[in-house]
């Protein structure tokens, strides 16, 4: 089992950062590709960013290409989200995820934990 613990959201004007952190708790990120999504009031959950267990492939949706970067913690199992540039339309809850599998994914149904999510919030 997995449990993953989102961090570091909150309220930030546009064109500010922030920086969220996951943390995996009880198992390591073994064999485990993450990826961060997001969820808007009234939207369906959509990718955001995505990394591989090594941390040397990583994959982006459009939307954030640029602007957001997602990396991984050395041993101790945490995977961050810088994101640079904000704007109204990033204003969110963003979950972090894991799958069972190390290769890239960007659908939601083929992630198999997931955590809490952290609120973000863009003014403008």
């Amino acid at each position: 089992q997995v449990e993953l613990a989102e961090s570091g959201g909150g309220l930030v004007q546009a064109g500010g950062s922030l920086r969220l952190s996951c943390t995996a708790i009880l198992r390591t990120f073994k064999d485990h590709a993450m990826g961060w999504f997001r969820q808007a009031p009234g939207k369906e959950r959509e990718f955001v960013a995505g990394i591989s267990w090594s941390g040397r492939s990583s994959w982006y949706a459009d939307s954030v290409k640029g602007r957001f970067s997602i990396s991984k913690g050395g041993v101790n199992n945490i995977v961050y989200l810088q994101m640079n540039r904000l704007t109204p339309e990033d204003t969110a809850v963003y979950y972090c995820a894991a799958r069972e599998a190390d290769y890239p994914a960007n659908s939601p149904h083929e992630f198999d934990y997931w955590g809490q999510g952290t609120q973000v919030t863009v003014s403008s």
